[in-house]
């Protein structure tokens, strides 16, 4: 039976080293960010929590970023973050600015989900209850998932256009 443990034993590390949950990196560091803050005013939130609060305010800001739908293609088709794009080789700044309003609004608790749910409310009615919705009313960056309107005004030059249409002719 002993040795029964131990193959389980030496299969279970082997299965936890092989399989490392491999993030690519934020779109800014750290230390990019307290120094962009610098510049900054209201940055409490960033500015009182922890480091690893703030790393994964800023993975989580790139994933929020990397949902969006961007003009142009990715520099390389193969790789995992949206930045850079169109043969540029490194992320535009604006990118990282926005990175770090989204990673500041994260950890001062800005919601989108909860955004919208709250400014959608036209009329609350008390008795008998009733509550009036009207979904036209919320902000395109809450709609979008982008917790910050200074992080919007750097992405949305990014954006792809939904109103735009591209012809393409075959002869």
């Amino acid at each position: 039976m002993t040795e029964f443990n131990e193959t389980v034993s030496q299969s279970v590390e082997v299965t936890q080293s092989v399989v490392p949950l491999v993030q690519p990196a934020p779109y800014c560091s750290m230390e990019f960010a307290n120094i962009y803050f610098l510049s900054c005013l209201g940055t409490a939130p960033w500015d009182d929590a922890s480091d690893s609060d703030k790393e994964k305010a800023l993975l989580r800001a790139t994933i929020i970023i990397d949902r969006l739908n961007y003009a142009g293609a990715k520099t390389d088709a193969e790789q995992r973050r949206q930045f850079p794009r169109g043969g540029d080789t490194v992320i535009p700044e604006s990118i990282k600015f926005a990175a770090c309003h989204i990673a500041l609004a994260l950890l001062d608790g800005v919601d989108p989900e909860m955004e919208i749910a709250n400014s959608s409310v036209l009329q609350h009615k008390i008795g008998p209850i009733n509550t009036n919705y009207d979904r036209s009313r919320i902000s395109d960056h809450i709609k979008a998932g982008i917790p910050s309107l200074e992080a919007w005004r750097y992405l949305y030059p990014y954006l792809r256009q939904v109103d735009s249409v591209r012809l393409s002719r075959n002869s």
